[in-house]
């Protein structure tokens, strides 16, 4: 039986945290920590999110009481700003706990790439060097032994997924980028208010086109170059991308099915559609991540579509909690 630690536990993929782990039988002590300066201290998770009345009772306490005391977890899970994960993971690290981290202070190993992504100087370079880059579908065996687990990004989440068999099987043709078209809904922004996030403001538009933070990311992962343009679209949850690849000659369609079919027949959390597209609505509540195809030619189109609070954050944390701790991968979660 395991004690866990959520820090950010109020946010959006928080509280999916606390609704997940909530029911998990290893499960049987959870604490939920938020900033010392939050208004949410003292507050049942329920009184914020009321869908949690009878289901879940637990109080949102100052991460001060957790750094300066003797409380050890088995794992703490990190759904916070990349700069509060930066500074408090090697505290907890010190304490023997395992770490999932869902914030992107730990995704790239070239520490040159955080100035200009995240804003900071990378400086527990040897934490860095030893972040298992945690994409459960392919980062499995990694994973099971890991003490601080970086989550990949909800784009990059699903961005790699669609595009790592083709990589991996040398299909793509060399002379051009996959293009990629993503659309989000504004949970991807956290709960704070902001005008980024109001539904008055909110139209469907491009942003950070070219200098995205997950695009280092995906590149470092793939090993190879893209053109990422996310947009933001004005609904709740969820992401829906389309990637437009040249591949080599004489490829059919029928082999990239089969290929997928291969890498993916043991990963619960994905599901291929074979002759049709797949939908946002299919996904959104569920952990799965959902991957199409069309094709002409050389040119093929992949439509991939997740939950980006779930497979694209909180449930792919749980998949590699379990992983971690020697559960059935998909526990709680289907």
């Amino acid at each position: 039986m395991l004690k866990i630690l959520i820090v950010g536990a109020s946010g959006y993929s928080g509280v999916e945290l606390v609704c997940y782990l909530n029911k998990h039988e290893h499960v049987n002590s959870i604490s939920l920590a938020v900033s010392h300066d939050s208004k949410d201290i003292g507050k049942n998770i329920s009184d914020i999110y009321p869908s949690l009345k009878g289901r879940v009772n637990l109080y949102l306490e100052s991460i001060n009481k957790f750094i300066h005391s003797n409380s050890v977890f088995h794992a703490v899970f990190f759904a916070t700003d990349h700069l509060v994960s930066y500074n408090l993971i090697p505290l907890f690290i010190s304490k023997g706990c395992v770490i999932f981290d869902l914030s992107g202070a730990f995704r790239l190993k070239n520490y040159n790439k955080y100035p200009k992504y995240y804003g900071f100087i990378h400086e527990h370079l040897d934490l860095l060097k030893n972040a298992i880059y945690s994409l459960p579908e392919w980062n499995f065996k990694e994973i099971q032994q890991a003490q601080l687990l970086a989550l990949p990004g909800c784009y990059a989440t699903c961005i790699q997924l669609a595009l790592k068999p083709l990589v991996i099987k040398q299909l793509l043709s060399c002379s051009h980028r996959p293009i990629i078209n993503a659309i989000s809904g504004v949970s991807g922004a956290g709960r704070k208010i902001s005008m980024i996030n109001s539904f008055c403001e909110v139209d469907l538009q491009p942003y950070n086109i070219f200098i995205h933070k997950h695009i280092p990311e995906i590149t470092e992962q793939l090993g190879i170059p893209i053109v990422f343009i996310p947009h933001l679209g004005a609904f709740n949850r969820g992401i829906l991308a389309t990637i437009t690849c040249v591949l080599k000659d004489n490829i059919l369609l029928s082999e990239i099915i089969s290929i997928f079919t291969q890498c993916y027949e043991n990963s619960s959390c994905i599901r291929l559609y074979h002759d049709s597209i797949p939908k946002l609505k299919s996904v959104l509540g569920l952990p799965f991540c959902d991957i199409g195809f069309k094709s002409n030619k050389n040119y093929l189109v992949i439509v991939v579509t997740e939950d980006n609070l779930l497979k694209g954050a909180a449930s792919q944390a749980i998949q590699c909690f379990n992983i971690r701790f020697g559960f059935d991968e998909t526990k709680t979660l289907i």
